[in-house]
């Protein structure tokens, strides 16, 4: 499965995975405005095989193909403060 990746620009070590280069129409809209305007990094073939430095390949193709996008954070700052925001709306 060829993946593209995308860089937070407001978020430390914070990376979007999609299947669809530059489609951005399955990301909910406060992800989006939480991550800030994403930053294309690279595409790669991403197989169950294959070794990733911070995520589990199978997870991360569980994720594109259920929801079609994976999500990397580098801890869980941007889940908290997503909810925060829901919770204040």
């Amino acid at each position: 499965m060829l993946c593209h990746i995308y860089r937070s620009n407001l978020k430390l070590d914070t990376y979007l995975y999609l299947i669809d280069k530059d489609d951005f129409s399955v990301i909910p809209q406060e992800l989006l405005r939480v991550f800030g305007p994403p930053e294309f990094s690279f595409s790669f073939d991403l197989t169950e095989e294959r070794k990733l430095a911070k995520e589990d390949a199978s997870e991360v193709i569980e994720n594109l193909e259920t929801q079609g996008y994976h999500l990397q954070l580098q801890d869980d700052e941007l889940i908290e403060e997503m909810l925060a925001r829901k919770a204040i709306n």
